[in-house]
């Protein structure tokens, strides 16, 4: 599901709870608590990074190198712009790469004779938006952040998409859920990235062990009579691969599809350690 084509990004190294990466000109050291070998590249390699994050004494960024407040980064044919945030996210999950593979891909390949409809909840900064519009779709970006959706849609100026048939939404996902299904709303494909833990802008709370299960309920009934898709990833560790299939299993129950599920990776060179970062289950139809 990696599309590896035209990438700024590249994991250069892992080890000591950290990993090495290259954001286009610009290279970042940042914790990672999957990475409990030992580096393979020798620690001149690290000292040599534009900038690292660390959370002892508090979140901070130490500054090695000149490192702009934002720059641009292609990932996947989809350019990123990036720039350090206080809590160690640069403004894309790489990692991510492969679910917007398994998006571009599976919208070109049906033929329906209509454009296809695709809502992304938790839609952060874009990424599978912005794949989603690229090949073709037209899209509702849920995002409960204010800051987030202005972000994506830089980003999507940035890609020549900022005509596409993008709805750019600020909202709670149960609130803005509800009221699709009030409307009659239906979408040939959803895709979600729920998180651990997330506020709504008016406070709201999602906690993803409580949450999830209901959240897709609500996200299978906006569904066309003929969907094409669901893509279901996460970031908690306890929602392994085999725990988002059965969820996602359960919650379409009913529709004939396939599911698959597996770990969502950082990568770069062959002699590199992925880094498991994330799970993913997505149902498909099998017409």
């Amino acid at each position: 599901m990696t599309n590896t084509s035209n990438n700024d990004y590249e994991l250069l190294d892992s080890g000591n709870e950290n990993k090495l990466e290259r954001f286009g000109k610009y290279t970042l050291v940042r914790p990672c608590a999957a990475a409990v070998w030992k580096p393979s590249l020798p620690t001149a390699a690290w000292d040599e990074a534009t900038a690292r994050f660390g959370r002892d004494g508090g979140n901070t960024w130490t500054i090695r190198q000149p490192l702009p407040a934002s720059w641009n980064a292609t990932i996947s044919g989809l350019i990123f712009r990036l720039s350090g945030t206080p809590f160690g996210h640069v403004g894309v999950f790489p990692e991510q790469q492969q679910c917007w593979g398994f998006i571009d891909k599976t919208l070109r390949q049906v033929k329906r004779g209509k454009r296809l409809s695709v809502l992304n909840l938790f839609a952060y900064s874009g990424g599978s938006t912005l794949a989603a519009a690229r090949a073709g779709a037209e899209v509702c970006h849920l995002d409960a952040s204010k800051g987030m959706v202005a972000r994506a849609r830089e980003n999507a100026a940035l890609n020549g998409l900022a005509d596409a048939p993008i709805r750019w939404i600020v909202d709670d996902v149960t609130k803005f859920l509800n009221r699709e299904l009030r409307r009659g709303i239906k979408y040939d494909a959803i895709i979600l990235d729920p998180p651990s833990f997330g506020r709504g802008n008016s406070g709201e709370i999602f906690k993803i062990e409580a949450h999830l299960a209901s959240t897709l309920d609500l996200c299978v009934k906006l569904l066309a009579a003929n969907p094409l898709f669901v893509l279901l990833s996460c970031h908690t560790p306890a929602f392994t691969p085999t725990v988002l299939a059965h969820i996602l299993r359960q919650g379409m129950n009913g529709f004939n599809g396939n599911i698959e599920s597996g770990e969502m990776t950082l990568t770069g060179k062959s002699t590199v350690f992925a880094i498991p970062n994330g799970t993913y289950a997505s149902w498909k139809t099998r017409d």
